[in-house]
This record gives C-alpha cells, structure tokens and sequence, in this order.
C-alpha cells in the first residue's frame, strides 16, 4: 500500500466491508508497540442515524397530529 503526497491511505474494500467502515466513518491512528493501529471510532450513531431509525410506537397519522397540535 501507498501513501500518497497529501499522506492518504486507501483502506482495502475487503476490510471496510468486516469492519463496517464507510465513507463517512471516523478512524483513529495510534501508536501502540511501536506500531501504527488503526481504530474505527465507535460512537452511538450520528444524528442522521438516529433519525433514520424505524419508531417503536404505532401511532396513526391522526394521533401524531393530535399531539403536536396546541390546543
């Protein structure tokens, strides 16, 4: 694998896809041992994410709107 000028790396698509890794993940370089480790950062979900989550509660159109209405 190559560096390139700017001191970027490509991540094989083989390991992405173990690893869960896309193009909007955040990774970490640490040294360990002497060695260069790459961590992906876990986090509890971006916003999106968690926006794009399915509810748990049924709820129909109607009782949604009765909610966020002000009486």
């Amino acid at each position: 694998m190559k560096i390139t000028t700017k001191g970027q790396v490509t991540i094989p698509q083989e390991l992405r896809r173990k690893y869960q890794i896309d193009a909007h993940a955040e990774i970490d370089f640490v040294e360990e041992d002497g060695q260069i480790v790459v961590r992906v950062v876990k986090k509890s979900g971006t916003t999106i994410r968690k926006l794009l989550r399915r509810g748990d509660v049924l709820l129909t159109t109607e009782e949604i709107l009765r909610l966020t209405r002000s009486d």
